[in-house]
């Protein structure tokens, strides 16, 4: 998916595991597949998984989440992933990478949620139970800033899909109705900032587990409101926003967030991720619906 990605395969796991952490040599090793854009997954044994950056971008992720995760994961409703170890570089791999706990569950698909009712309030108990951290120590949220500092790379995404031939008056006058959303004026609080299909864990319907930490921290927490767009449908969409007492500001926020992220990825992962593509599609038609 990019050019100053490194070829990770089960061979290099296995070295890696042999030099650092002996005890788990025995362990088998699995490549998982997964339409994630900045880690390798493989499940080492039953109960561990190890997860590695695929190119220096995602390098500082790895540390930031080996820092935070600790702390948040015991205040939050569900299991999050636990560093059970932490890897240096080796075995002719450049980076820090990191051992966690092995969740159970899926990702869910959306438009094909078995209890999305249901789905919707965990997701909403989830991002509350965030909310309610403490900032007072938390970075800076990748994702927890203005909307407007979106602005050039959103248009720069929608010139891309309209040299693709797309139409994208509609897609443009969504985004301008977000830009002129009021601003967060709230204090800062704690949001994942990439609460997408990808990083949601779900067990009979219901949410199991929440991973990928890279970009938690503190700012405007309306991103997370994102998962009402990218994977709930609009039947439910009314409980997650009642649940998470989001305003009309708040609501139009979240949107412009959910379609930014959606046309950025959409013309970067056309032919690389067609599942992240898939769900960018999905989700810009669900916000023109609506």
């Amino acid at each position: 998916m990019r050019a100053d990605e490194v070829d990770i395969d089960v061979g290099v796991v296995r070295r890696l595991i042999a030099d650092q952490f002996p005890a788990w040599a025995s362990l088998s090793v699995e490549r998982l597949e997964s339409s994630g854009t900045e880690n390798a997954m493989f499940r080492l044994g039953a109960d561990k998984v190890v997860r590695l950056p695929r190119h220096p971008g995602a390098v500082d992720d790895v540390l930031h989440e080996q820092h935070r995760l600790p702390g948040l994961g015991l205040r939050l409703p569900v299991p999050t992933p636990v560093p059970v170890g932490r890897g240096a570089p080796g075995a002719g791999f450049p980076w820090p990478w990191s051992v966690y706990r092995w969740l159970e569950g899926r990702n869910p698909v959306a438009g094909r949620l078995e209890k999305p009712e249901a789905l919707a309030g965990d997701l909403a108990g989830f991002v509350r139970a965030l909310r309610r951290i403490d900032p007072a120590d938390g970075p800076p949220g990748y994702r927890g800033v203005p909307l407007a500092t979106r602005d050039a790379p959103t248009r720069d995404a929608l010139a891309q899909l309209a040299e693709r031939g797309i139409d994208t008056a509609p897609m443009t006058a969504r985004w301008e109705e977000a830009l002129d959303a009021p601003a967060h004026t709230g204090a800062p609080a704690w949001a994942h900032g990439d609460l997408s299909p990808g990083n949601v864990l779900v067990e009979d319907g219901r949410l199991s587990a929440v991973i990928d930490f890279g970009t938690v921290g503190v700012g405007d927490p309306a991103v997370d409101l994102i998962a009402a767009w990218n994977l709930l449908p609009a039947s439910a969409r009314g409980t997650f926003r009642a649940a998470v007492g989001a305003d009309d500001a708040e609501w139009a926020r979240g949107r412009g967030w959910a379609l930014s992220i959606s046309l950025i990825q959409l013309p970067y992962y056309w032919d690389t991720n067609p599942p992240l593509a898939e769900n960018s599609r999905h989700t810009i038609a669900e916000i023109l619906a609506g």
